[in-house]
């Protein structure tokens, strides 16, 4: 068998393929995918009318925002850490967040949320556990000089629980939170 015997039939095996899974697969889920689920297909995008009328997208629902200042909402540590939860260079990560908690405020004495000092499996979980939104709300009233129970009822407001009442865990939207302290939302 010559090599243009077995070239031909690979040639056409990798364009059969080429379009079966590169063209035909792909448009069919994006468009199911925009049928069926048309908000977090294209991003899940938080919009928010502006006073003018113009409006703006603030980022998505779906992708954590890094916020370090003391007046927002902080969300999980940034970036994917595979690293071992028992090794020393993780005690040492989570030792250093928990440092920088105590140094942005060094008045609240409660023990850190976990899911505070240790970084999400994607590294850009855009949700907190409402414990650890809770353990902020005092360091935000006072930072945007606010009532803590008015913090607390907009953490509420952006809290949504595990899903069909059942599955996983209730959660906040640290995005929405924020924009709703900015009075945007």
């Amino acid at each position: 068998m010559g090599k243009t015997n077995i070239l031909k039939p690979a040639f056409i095996c990798f364009c059969v393929m080429t379009v079966l899974c590169g063209i035909l697969y792909t448009a069919a889920v994006t468009g199911i995918a925009q049928i069926i689920f048309p908000e977090q297909a294209n991003g899940s995008m938080i919009t928010v009318t502006l006073k003018d009328g113009s409006q703006k997208e603030y980022g998505s629902a779906l992708i954590a925002q890094e916020f370090t200042k003391p007046e927002y909402l902080i969300g999980r540590p940034m970036g994917i850490s595979n690293l071992s939860s028992v090794g020393s260079e993780q005690k040492k990560l989570v030792q250093e967040r928990i440092d920088w908690w105590h140094s942005i405020d060094p008045e609240n004495t409660a023990q850190i949320p976990m899911d505070l000092v240790t970084a999400s499996g994607s590294g850009v979980d855009p949700d907190i556990s409402p414990e650890a939104a809770q353990y902020q709300a005092a360091r935000i009233a006072k930072e945007r000089n606010m009532r803590e129970e008015d913090i607390k009822k907009i953490i509420e407001k952006y809290t949504t629980g595990p899903f069909l009442g059942i599955w996983g865990e209730s959660a906040v939207n640290v995005l929405k939170v924020n924009l709703a302290l900015d009075g945007l939302l």
